[in-house]
C-alpha cells in the first residue's frame, strides 16, 4: 500500500534516473537509491515468518531482491514480493518508487 502519490514517486524515479538510458540503466539507477537509502537491517514478516532483511542485490538477471535470514537461513526474495513492515523503514519510499517504476 503506497503511502506516496504518483507525483511523488515520479520524482523520485527522476531523481534515480536523470541520467540513465534505457531500462537496465533505470533498474540500476533505482537499484542504487534503494541501496544507499533503505535503511536495513529491519525485520518482516514473510509467509507468516519473521525474516531480517539485511540489504538488496540486483541479480544478474536483472531483478532487485532482499537479501533476507532467519536463523541461519538465507534467502534472496524479490523486493516486489517483499512485505514491507508497519512503521515501514527508512527509505522505504524507494521500493515503492521501484514498484512503481515496474508499473
Amino acid at each position: 500500500m503506497s503511502t506516496l502519490g504518483t507525483a511523488e514517486l515520479e520524482a523520485l524515479i527522476g531523481e534515480a534516473t536523470v541520467d540513465a538510458y534505457g531500462e537496465d540503466e533505470q533498474r540500476t539507477g533505482l537499484f542504487t537509491m534503494l541501496e544507499e537509502h533503505l535503511d536495513v537491517p529491519f525485520t518482516t514478516a514473510v509467509l507468516g515468518a519473521e525474516v531480517m532483511v539485511r540489504g538488496v542485490d540486483l541479480t544478474p538477471d536483472g531483478r532487485v531482491v532482499a537479501l533476507c535470514s532467519r536463523g541461519r537461513v538465507r534467502q534472496s526474495i524479490g523486493i516486489l514480493d517483499l512485505p514491507l513492515p508497519s512503521p515501514a523503514p527508512e527509505g522505504a519510499e524507494w521500493v515503492e518508487a521501484y514498484r512503481h517504476w515496474v508499473g
